[in-house]
């Protein structure tokens, strides 16, 4: 995936189902506080859920993706972790039952139809909506509301979601990922820099800011 940006921009790579996405987010945002000038964000899908996607597009469940309850059990510690250092309520701490493509192709209309303002609250509700809110975010009607209550329009990302070409150029958009060596989310890419985790302010700083 490339990584030329202006010097106003920061890429991150993330899936909306990733609770450390969530959390990384919330650290940006904290980072950007700070800052005279804001960050344009660069926003880049990554599928987290590939392993076990079929080539129909369905989950399986039953695929073993070599993560077991240990790991899923660090990964809630982390969860708790990061939220009481960033100050983050979370409805959950992990969620295996919701698949994100839908809403990833419904972000990339947006940010492609829209104004960066406009994708933005956009990204952000569809982030809360999960995990603040526990809604299923791969319902298009879901997702067509979620548009809605931020002013968009919700016929618009309906009739996106159900588009193949997105759809396709989504996917390319996860191989690109994939190709260029991003293999965990979230992942900050600046000036070509890149650090992955959800990380605090101060790293994102030092990412940023370092010469």
């Amino acid at each position: 995936m490339s990584q030329t940006q202006s010097a106003n921009e920061i890429t991150v790579v993330s899936d909306y189902v990733c609770p450390f996405c969530y959390l990384g987010r919330q650290s940006l945002e904290d980072y950007q506080d700070e800052r005279e000038e804001e960050l344009e964000i660069n926003w880049h899908p990554f599928d987290l859920r590939a392993g076990k996607r079929t080539q129909d597009g369905e989950i399986k469940g039953d695929v073993d993706d070599g993560k077991d309850e240990q790991y899923y059990e660090q990964a809630r510690q982390n969860v708790r972790r990061l939220q009481e250092e960033y100050d983050v309520d979370m409805a959950m701490e992990l969620v295996d039952d919701v698949d994100s493509l839908n809403a990833q192709i419904a972000s990339l209309y947006v940010k492609e139809h829209y104004s960066q303002a406009e994708w933005l609250e956009f990204d952000e509700a569809v982030f809360d909506a999960l995990w603040q809110d526990e809604r299923d975010i791969g319902d298009v009607d879901v997702l067509a509301a979620i548009a809605e209550d931020v002013g968009l329009d919700g016929d618009e990302v309906r009739s996106a979601v159900d588009d193949d070409a997105m759809r396709e150029r989504v996917e390319t958009l996860f191989a690109e990922a994939k190709q260029g060596g991003i293999s965990g989310v979230p992942t900050f890419i600046y000036d070509g820099r890149a650090a992955s985790g959800a990380l605090p302010p101060e790293q994102l700083e030092r990412l940023v800011e370092s010469d």
